[in-house]
Protein backbone atom coordinates (compact mmCIF):
# COMPACT_ATOMS: atom_id res chain seq x y z
CA UNK A 1 0.00 0.00 0.00
CA UNK A 2 0.67 3.60 -0.28
CA UNK A 3 0.50 6.86 1.18
CA UNK A 4 -1.92 9.43 -0.35
CA UNK A 5 -0.29 11.82 -2.13
CA UNK A 6 0.59 8.46 -4.46
CA UNK A 7 -0.60 8.26 -7.96
CA UNK A 8 -1.87 11.74 -8.23
CA UNK A 9 -2.95 11.36 -12.22
CA UNK A 10 -5.36 8.71 -10.70
CA UNK A 11 -6.32 10.32 -7.67
CA UNK A 12 -7.74 13.12 -9.19
CA UNK A 13 -9.10 11.46 -12.33
CA UNK A 14 -11.21 9.58 -9.55
CA UNK A 15 -12.42 12.42 -7.44
CA UNK A 16 -13.12 13.94 -10.97
CA UNK A 17 -15.79 11.13 -11.98
CA UNK A 18 -17.02 10.68 -8.13
CA UNK A 19 -18.84 14.21 -9.18
CA UNK A 20 -22.29 14.69 -10.52
CA UNK A 21 -21.62 13.21 -14.24
CA UNK A 22 -25.03 15.29 -15.46
CA UNK A 23 -22.53 18.05 -17.43
CA UNK A 24 -20.22 16.43 -18.82
CA UNK A 25 -22.68 14.14 -20.18
CA UNK A 26 -24.33 16.76 -21.63
CA UNK A 27 -21.41 18.06 -23.17
CA UNK A 28 -19.94 15.17 -24.66
CA UNK A 29 -23.49 13.15 -26.00
CA UNK A 30 -23.20 13.18 -29.60
CA UNK A 31 -19.76 14.89 -30.43
CA UNK A 32 -18.41 13.59 -33.69
CA UNK A 33 -15.21 13.18 -35.09
CA UNK A 34 -14.66 13.78 -38.64
CA UNK A 35 -14.48 9.80 -38.96
CA UNK A 36 -17.63 9.31 -36.98
CA UNK A 37 -16.53 8.42 -33.82
CA UNK A 38 -17.83 9.50 -30.31
CA UNK A 39 -16.60 10.36 -27.55
CA UNK A 40 -18.53 9.81 -23.60
CA UNK A 41 -18.01 10.27 -20.63
CA UNK A 42 -20.48 8.88 -17.42
CA UNK A 43 -20.08 7.04 -14.38
CA UNK A 44 -18.71 3.96 -16.85
CA UNK A 45 -15.57 6.41 -17.68
CA UNK A 46 -14.78 7.73 -20.56
CA UNK A 47 -15.62 5.89 -23.43
CA UNK A 48 -14.31 6.47 -27.67
CA UNK A 49 -16.64 4.37 -30.06
CA UNK A 50 -15.21 4.23 -33.43
CA UNK A 51 -17.74 2.64 -36.26
CA UNK A 52 -15.62 1.81 -38.95
CA UNK A 53 -14.42 -0.63 -37.78
CA UNK A 54 -16.55 -1.39 -35.02
CA UNK A 55 -14.44 -0.15 -32.29
CA UNK A 56 -15.15 0.80 -28.62
CA UNK A 57 -12.17 2.04 -25.81
CA UNK A 58 -13.29 1.94 -22.64
CA UNK A 59 -11.18 3.74 -19.78
CA UNK A 60 -12.29 3.12 -16.53
CA UNK A 61 -10.42 2.58 -12.77
CA UNK A 62 -11.04 2.33 -9.35
CA UNK A 63 -9.79 4.27 -5.99
CA UNK A 64 -9.80 2.24 -2.91
CA UNK A 65 -8.76 4.42 0.71
CA UNK A 66 -8.70 2.42 3.26
CA UNK A 67 -8.89 3.96 7.32
CA UNK A 68 -9.41 2.11 10.61
CA UNK A 69 -7.88 1.67 13.93
CA UNK A 70 -7.70 -1.55 15.68
CA UNK A 71 -7.12 -2.75 19.36
CA UNK A 72 -5.90 -5.84 20.54
CA UNK A 73 -6.84 -7.43 23.91
CA UNK A 74 -3.65 -8.93 25.41
CA UNK A 75 -0.90 -6.30 26.13
CA UNK A 76 2.86 -6.10 24.88
CA UNK A 77 1.39 -7.03 20.35
CA UNK A 78 2.47 -3.66 19.31
CA UNK A 79 0.76 -1.27 17.30
CA UNK A 80 -2.03 -2.51 15.05
CA UNK A 81 -1.80 -0.83 12.06
CA UNK A 82 1.54 1.32 10.95
CA UNK A 83 -0.46 3.60 8.81
CA UNK A 84 -3.95 4.36 9.93
CA UNK A 85 -5.03 5.94 6.10
CA UNK A 86 -3.60 3.62 3.06
CA UNK A 87 -4.33 3.46 -0.32
CA UNK A 88 -5.39 0.08 -0.97
CA UNK A 89 -6.07 0.27 -5.01
CA UNK A 90 -5.48 2.47 -7.62
CA UNK A 91 -6.38 0.96 -11.01
CA UNK A 92 -6.44 2.45 -14.41
CA UNK A 93 -8.48 -0.13 -16.60
CA UNK A 94 -8.49 0.35 -20.02
CA UNK A 95 -10.89 -1.99 -22.54
CA UNK A 96 -10.65 -2.32 -26.04
CA UNK A 97 -13.21 -4.14 -27.46
CA UNK A 98 -13.28 -5.18 -31.71
CA UNK A 99 -16.59 -5.70 -32.96
CA UNK A 100 -18.56 -8.77 -31.33
CA UNK A 101 -15.90 -10.97 -30.84
CA UNK A 102 -12.70 -10.18 -29.76
CA UNK A 103 -12.33 -8.05 -25.73
CA UNK A 104 -8.51 -6.83 -24.45
CA UNK A 105 -8.52 -6.41 -20.85
CA UNK A 106 -5.90 -4.19 -19.26
CA UNK A 107 -5.64 -3.48 -14.96
CA UNK A 108 -2.74 -1.71 -13.79
CA UNK A 109 -2.18 -0.70 -10.04
CA UNK A 110 -0.13 2.03 -8.79
CA UNK A 111 -0.39 0.69 -4.98
CA UNK A 112 0.78 -2.22 -5.40
CA UNK A 113 4.67 -2.64 -6.39
CA UNK A 114 4.77 -6.34 -5.90
CA UNK A 115 1.96 -7.64 -8.54
CA UNK A 116 0.66 -3.92 -10.16
CA UNK A 117 -0.48 -5.99 -13.39
CA UNK A 118 -3.95 -7.39 -12.92
CA UNK A 119 -6.26 -8.16 -15.15
CA UNK A 120 -4.42 -8.42 -19.07
CA UNK A 121 -5.76 -11.05 -21.29
CA UNK A 122 -7.53 -10.87 -24.73
CA UNK A 123 -10.74 -12.79 -25.29
CA UNK A 124 -12.48 -14.62 -28.30
CA UNK A 125 -16.05 -14.71 -28.06
CA UNK A 126 -16.37 -16.28 -31.91
CA UNK A 127 -18.13 -19.69 -30.80
CA UNK A 128 -21.59 -19.80 -29.22
CA UNK A 129 -21.93 -19.19 -26.05
CA UNK A 130 -18.26 -19.82 -25.07
CA UNK A 131 -14.85 -17.72 -24.05
CA UNK A 132 -11.49 -18.68 -24.87
CA UNK A 133 -9.70 -16.19 -22.72
CA UNK A 134 -5.18 -15.93 -22.88
CA UNK A 135 -2.94 -14.25 -20.57
CA UNK A 136 -3.66 -12.75 -16.56
CA UNK A 137 -6.29 -13.43 -15.01
CA UNK A 138 -8.59 -14.76 -11.95
CA UNK A 139 -7.80 -18.59 -11.94
CA UNK A 140 -11.31 -20.18 -11.43
CA UNK A 141 -12.17 -20.58 -8.44
CA UNK A 142 -14.21 -19.00 -5.17
CA UNK A 143 -17.20 -16.77 -5.69
CA UNK A 144 -16.03 -14.08 -3.23
CA UNK A 145 -12.83 -14.07 -5.03
CA UNK A 146 -14.77 -14.00 -9.07
CA UNK A 147 -16.53 -10.87 -7.70
CA UNK A 148 -14.78 -7.78 -8.33
CA UNK A 149 -13.76 -5.65 -5.42
CA UNK A 150 -15.66 -3.11 -6.19
CA UNK A 151 -18.90 -5.43 -5.22
CA UNK A 152 -18.03 -7.65 -2.37
CA UNK A 153 -20.28 -7.00 0.43
CA UNK A 154 -17.34 -5.86 2.75
CA UNK A 155 -13.90 -4.04 2.67
CA UNK A 156 -11.67 -7.38 2.59
CA UNK A 157 -12.82 -10.69 1.47
CA UNK A 158 -12.96 -13.34 4.15
CA UNK A 159 -10.25 -15.41 6.08
CA UNK A 160 -11.15 -18.45 3.54
CA UNK A 161 -9.90 -16.40 0.68
CA UNK A 162 -6.36 -17.06 1.87
CA UNK A 163 -6.51 -20.36 0.00
CA UNK A 164 -7.37 -18.49 -3.22
CA UNK A 165 -4.43 -17.73 -5.81
CA UNK A 166 -3.87 -14.82 -6.70
CA UNK A 167 -4.29 -13.95 -10.52
CA UNK A 168 -2.08 -15.56 -13.24
CA UNK A 169 -0.82 -16.00 -16.64
CA UNK A 170 -2.79 -18.43 -18.42
CA UNK A 171 -5.62 -19.90 -21.21
CA UNK A 172 -9.00 -20.68 -20.11
CA UNK A 173 -12.11 -22.03 -21.91
CA UNK A 174 -16.02 -21.06 -20.38
CA UNK A 175 -19.16 -22.35 -21.80
CA UNK A 176 -22.38 -21.71 -20.40
CA UNK A 177 -26.10 -22.71 -21.00
CA UNK A 178 -29.30 -20.72 -19.91
CA UNK A 179 -28.52 -21.36 -16.07
CA UNK A 180 -25.03 -22.90 -15.70
CA UNK A 181 -21.87 -22.46 -16.49
CA UNK A 182 -18.54 -24.32 -16.94
CA UNK A 183 -15.14 -23.19 -16.85
CA UNK A 184 -11.35 -25.02 -16.90
CA UNK A 185 -8.01 -23.50 -17.62
CA UNK A 186 -4.31 -24.16 -17.16
CA UNK A 187 -1.90 -21.71 -15.54
CA UNK A 188 1.07 -20.58 -14.64
CA UNK A 189 2.74 -17.56 -12.22
CA UNK A 190 1.37 -14.14 -12.49
CA UNK A 191 2.86 -12.06 -14.89
CA UNK A 192 4.17 -9.72 -12.80
CA UNK A 193 6.22 -12.65 -11.40
CA UNK A 194 7.40 -13.38 -14.98
CA UNK A 195 4.82 -16.49 -15.56
CA UNK A 196 7.14 -19.20 -14.45
CA UNK A 197 8.74 -20.10 -11.39
CA UNK A 198 5.52 -21.54 -9.29
CA UNK A 199 4.86 -24.88 -11.33
CA UNK A 200 1.95 -25.37 -13.94
CA UNK A 201 -1.94 -25.50 -12.21
CA UNK A 202 -4.70 -27.08 -13.80
CA UNK A 203 -8.02 -25.58 -12.63
CA UNK A 204 -12.05 -25.96 -12.88
CA UNK A 205 -15.42 -24.73 -11.83
CA UNK A 206 -18.47 -26.02 -12.59
CA UNK A 207 -22.38 -23.78 -11.55
CA UNK A 208 -25.38 -24.16 -11.92
CA UNK A 209 -28.65 -22.23 -11.03
CA UNK A 210 -31.51 -23.88 -10.86
CA UNK A 211 -33.59 -20.90 -9.50
CA UNK A 212 -33.19 -18.40 -12.20
CA UNK A 213 -35.11 -15.03 -12.31
CA UNK A 214 -35.34 -11.48 -12.08
CA UNK A 215 -36.20 -11.22 -9.12
CA UNK A 216 -35.07 -14.72 -6.95
CA UNK A 217 -31.41 -16.84 -7.74
CA UNK A 218 -30.62 -20.18 -6.13
CA UNK A 219 -26.64 -20.79 -6.92
CA UNK A 220 -24.24 -23.93 -6.52
CA UNK A 221 -20.96 -23.92 -7.89
CA UNK A 222 -17.91 -26.76 -6.93
CA UNK A 223 -14.18 -25.64 -7.96
CA UNK A 224 -11.02 -27.63 -7.84
CA UNK A 225 -7.24 -26.50 -8.25
CA UNK A 226 -3.90 -29.07 -8.19
CA UNK A 227 -0.97 -27.26 -8.84
CA UNK A 228 2.57 -29.15 -9.49
CA UNK A 229 5.52 -27.61 -8.80
CA UNK A 230 9.10 -28.86 -8.84
CA UNK A 231 12.10 -28.66 -6.45
CA UNK A 232 13.45 -25.11 -8.06
CA UNK A 233 9.85 -24.06 -7.27
CA UNK A 234 9.95 -21.12 -4.33
CA UNK A 235 8.29 -21.72 -1.11
CA UNK A 236 4.98 -21.69 -0.49
CA UNK A 237 3.28 -19.46 2.58
CA UNK A 238 -0.66 -19.52 3.59
CA UNK A 239 -1.63 -16.88 5.98
CA UNK A 240 -3.92 -14.00 6.69
CA UNK A 241 -5.49 -11.08 9.16
CA UNK A 242 -8.53 -10.05 10.27
CA UNK A 243 -9.90 -8.91 7.51
CA UNK A 244 -8.43 -4.92 6.99
CA UNK A 245 -5.28 -4.85 4.74
CA UNK A 246 -3.62 -1.98 6.81
CA UNK A 247 -2.47 -5.10 9.44
CA UNK A 248 1.47 -4.96 8.86
CA UNK A 249 1.23 -9.02 9.51
CA UNK A 250 -0.67 -11.78 9.45
CA UNK A 251 -1.86 -13.28 12.94
CA UNK A 252 -2.03 -16.98 11.89
CA UNK A 253 0.01 -18.84 8.70
CA UNK A 254 2.02 -21.88 7.80
CA UNK A 255 5.31 -19.82 7.29
CA UNK A 256 7.86 -20.32 4.66
CA UNK A 257 7.06 -24.30 3.18
CA UNK A 258 9.62 -25.88 1.34
CA UNK A 259 9.80 -28.36 -1.05
CA UNK A 260 5.98 -28.56 -1.92
CA UNK A 261 5.79 -31.00 -4.59
CA UNK A 262 2.08 -29.80 -5.26
CA UNK A 263 -0.99 -27.83 -3.91
CA UNK A 264 -4.35 -28.81 -4.12
CA UNK A 265 -7.74 -26.75 -3.50
CA UNK A 266 -11.33 -27.76 -3.63
CA UNK A 267 -14.55 -25.58 -3.14
CA UNK A 268 -17.90 -25.70 -2.73
CA UNK A 269 -20.29 -22.06 -2.81
CA UNK A 270 -23.82 -22.01 -2.33
CA UNK A 271 -25.39 -18.79 -2.38
CA UNK A 272 -29.39 -17.41 -2.60
CA UNK A 273 -31.11 -13.86 -3.92
CA UNK A 274 -34.61 -12.51 -3.53
CA UNK A 275 -34.94 -9.13 -3.93
CA UNK A 276 -32.85 -7.33 -1.61
CA UNK A 277 -31.88 -9.85 0.47
CA UNK A 278 -28.43 -12.05 -0.91
CA UNK A 279 -26.88 -14.96 1.35
CA UNK A 280 -23.77 -16.82 -0.11
CA UNK A 281 -21.58 -19.46 1.72
CA UNK A 282 -18.11 -20.84 0.56
CA UNK A 283 -15.96 -23.86 2.10
CA UNK A 284 -12.61 -24.42 1.25
CA UNK A 285 -10.01 -27.41 2.00
CA UNK A 286 -6.26 -27.16 0.74
CA UNK A 287 -3.68 -29.54 0.58
CA UNK A 288 0.05 -29.31 0.47
CA UNK A 289 2.32 -32.37 -0.53
CA UNK A 290 6.10 -32.02 -0.29
CA UNK A 291 8.75 -34.00 -1.76
CA UNK A 292 9.93 -36.69 0.28
CA UNK A 293 13.25 -36.77 2.05
CA UNK A 294 15.92 -39.20 3.51
CA UNK A 295 13.97 -40.30 6.20
CA UNK A 296 10.97 -41.20 4.09
CA UNK A 297 7.89 -39.36 2.83
CA UNK A 298 6.25 -36.14 4.39
CA UNK A 299 2.64 -36.55 5.30
CA UNK A 300 0.31 -34.07 3.62
CA UNK A 301 -1.01 -31.20 5.11
CA UNK A 302 -4.84 -30.19 5.09
CA UNK A 303 -6.25 -26.87 5.70
CA UNK A 304 -9.56 -26.12 5.90
CA UNK A 305 -11.73 -22.72 5.98
CA UNK A 306 -15.14 -20.85 5.04
CA UNK A 307 -17.81 -18.16 5.80
CA UNK A 308 -21.55 -17.54 5.95
CA UNK A 309 -22.63 -14.27 5.06
CA UNK A 310 -25.84 -12.26 4.28
CA UNK A 311 -26.67 -8.80 2.97
CA UNK A 312 -30.29 -6.75 2.69
CA UNK A 313 -30.33 -3.31 0.64
CA UNK A 314 -32.43 -1.03 2.89
CA UNK A 315 -33.79 1.50 0.43
CA UNK A 316 -33.14 -0.40 -3.24
CA UNK A 317 -33.24 -3.33 -5.58
CA UNK A 318 -31.15 -6.26 -4.81
CA UNK A 319 -27.58 -7.34 -6.84
CA UNK A 320 -28.17 -8.60 -9.91
CA UNK A 321 -26.79 -12.58 -11.03
CA UNK A 322 -24.54 -12.02 -13.93
CA UNK A 323 -23.84 -15.59 -15.61
CA UNK A 324 -21.01 -14.67 -17.68
CA UNK A 325 -18.37 -11.70 -18.01
CA UNK A 326 -17.37 -9.71 -20.98
CA UNK A 327 -13.85 -12.29 -20.96
CA UNK A 328 -12.10 -13.95 -18.63
CA UNK A 329 -13.06 -16.52 -15.86
CA UNK A 330 -15.91 -14.63 -13.89
CA UNK A 331 -18.87 -16.50 -14.78
CA UNK A 332 -21.69 -16.92 -12.47
CA UNK A 333 -21.18 -13.89 -9.97
CA UNK A 334 -23.43 -11.37 -8.20
CA UNK A 335 -22.88 -7.70 -8.74
CA UNK A 336 -22.70 -4.62 -7.37
CA UNK A 337 -25.71 -2.33 -5.54
CA UNK A 338 -27.66 0.02 -8.29
CA UNK A 339 -28.39 3.59 -7.26
CA UNK A 340 -31.36 4.32 -9.09
CA UNK A 341 -31.26 7.98 -10.87
CA UNK A 342 -33.91 9.40 -8.59
CA UNK A 343 -31.75 8.27 -5.10
CA UNK A 344 -28.79 9.72 -6.21
CA UNK A 345 -27.88 12.68 -3.61
CA UNK A 346 -27.08 14.87 -6.86
CA UNK A 347 -29.91 14.59 -7.54
CA UNK A 348 -31.58 15.25 -4.03
CA UNK A 349 -31.93 11.61 -3.21
CA UNK A 350 -30.36 9.78 0.28
CA UNK A 351 -28.43 7.30 -1.79
CA UNK A 352 -28.60 3.67 -1.44
CA UNK A 353 -27.90 1.73 2.01
CA UNK A 354 -27.19 -1.87 2.54
CA UNK A 355 -26.53 -4.03 5.89
CA UNK A 356 -24.12 -6.94 6.04
CA UNK A 357 -23.09 -9.50 8.45
CA UNK A 358 -20.47 -12.17 8.10
CA UNK A 359 -18.41 -15.18 10.05
CA UNK A 360 -15.35 -16.96 8.52
CA UNK A 361 -12.98 -19.28 9.69
CA UNK A 362 -9.65 -20.64 8.76
CA UNK A 363 -7.68 -23.65 10.43
CA UNK A 364 -4.14 -23.59 9.54
CA UNK A 365 -2.87 -26.57 11.78
CA UNK A 366 -2.30 -30.21 10.09
CA UNK A 367 -0.04 -33.36 11.31
CA UNK A 368 3.64 -31.60 12.14
CA UNK A 369 2.92 -28.02 11.83
CA UNK A 370 0.61 -25.17 13.77
CA UNK A 371 -0.10 -22.57 11.94
CA UNK A 372 -3.02 -21.56 14.01
CA UNK A 373 -6.62 -21.00 13.58
CA UNK A 374 -8.61 -17.96 13.25
CA UNK A 375 -12.85 -17.03 13.92
CA UNK A 376 -13.84 -13.61 12.74
CA UNK A 377 -17.60 -11.83 13.11
CA UNK A 378 -17.96 -8.80 11.00
CA UNK A 379 -20.98 -5.85 10.77
CA UNK A 380 -20.88 -3.84 7.31
CA UNK A 381 -22.69 -0.65 6.69
CA UNK A 382 -22.36 0.23 3.17
CA UNK A 383 -23.73 3.79 1.54
CA UNK A 384 -23.97 4.33 -2.05
CA UNK A 385 -24.51 8.12 -2.70
CA UNK A 386 -24.10 8.21 -6.52
CA UNK A 387 -23.56 5.03 -8.87
CA UNK A 388 -19.66 5.55 -8.81
CA UNK A 389 -18.80 6.06 -5.30
CA UNK A 390 -19.32 4.25 -1.94
CA UNK A 391 -18.56 4.57 1.42
CA UNK A 392 -18.20 1.27 3.58
CA UNK A 393 -17.95 0.84 7.95
CA UNK A 394 -17.08 -2.39 8.82
CA UNK A 395 -16.66 -4.03 12.20
CA UNK A 396 -14.80 -7.25 12.92
CA UNK A 397 -14.32 -8.99 15.72
CA UNK A 398 -11.52 -11.41 15.49
CA UNK A 399 -10.57 -14.57 17.91
CA UNK A 400 -6.98 -15.92 17.19
CA UNK A 401 -4.95 -18.86 18.56
CA UNK A 402 -1.58 -18.59 16.79
CA UNK A 403 0.67 -21.38 15.90
CA UNK A 404 4.44 -21.54 16.45
CA UNK A 405 4.83 -21.81 12.51
CA UNK A 406 4.58 -17.67 12.35
CA UNK A 407 4.87 -16.39 16.62
CA UNK A 408 6.65 -13.45 16.07
CA UNK A 409 5.51 -10.95 17.00
CA UNK A 410 2.25 -12.48 18.60
CA UNK A 411 3.60 -15.91 20.19
CA UNK A 412 1.01 -18.54 20.86
CA UNK A 413 -1.26 -17.49 23.43
CA UNK A 414 -4.56 -16.88 22.34
CA UNK A 415 -5.80 -13.40 22.14
CA UNK A 416 -8.62 -11.27 20.25
CA UNK A 417 -8.63 -8.42 17.93
CA UNK A 418 -11.83 -5.19 17.78
CA UNK A 419 -11.53 -3.37 14.49
CA UNK A 420 -12.67 -0.97 12.77
CA UNK A 421 -12.19 -0.31 8.66
CA UNK A 422 -13.90 2.11 6.59
CA UNK A 423 -13.41 2.67 2.71
CA UNK A 424 -14.23 5.41 0.51
CA UNK A 425 -14.71 3.66 -2.83
CA UNK A 426 -14.64 5.31 -6.04
CA UNK A 427 -14.92 3.63 -9.32
CA UNK A 428 -15.78 4.39 -13.28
Amino acid sequence: MIGIRAAPAVLALSLACALPARAAEDAFEGMAGPNGERLRYDEKGLTVTFPEPDVTLNIGGRLHIDGGAASFSRPGLGDAFPDTVAVRRSWIEPTLTIGRDWVIAFQYDFSDPLLPINDAFVAWKGLPDTILTLGNMKVPFSLEWLQSNNDTLFVERSLANAFVPDRQFGFAVGHNGAAWTAVAGVFGDAASNGITGNGVAAAARVTAAPILGERETLHFGLAGIYRRRSRGDGDVNISTTAEASLFAQAFVGTGDLPDVAGVSRIGAEVAYRNGPFLMQAEYIHAEIERFAGAGGPVPVLGFQGGYVEAAVVLNGAGRAYALTPQGGTTYATFKGVRVPEGQRVSRGGIGVFELAARYSAIDLNARGLRGGTERDMTLGLSWYPEPNLRLVANYVHGRVRPGDAQSDPFGTAPFSVDTLITRLQIYW
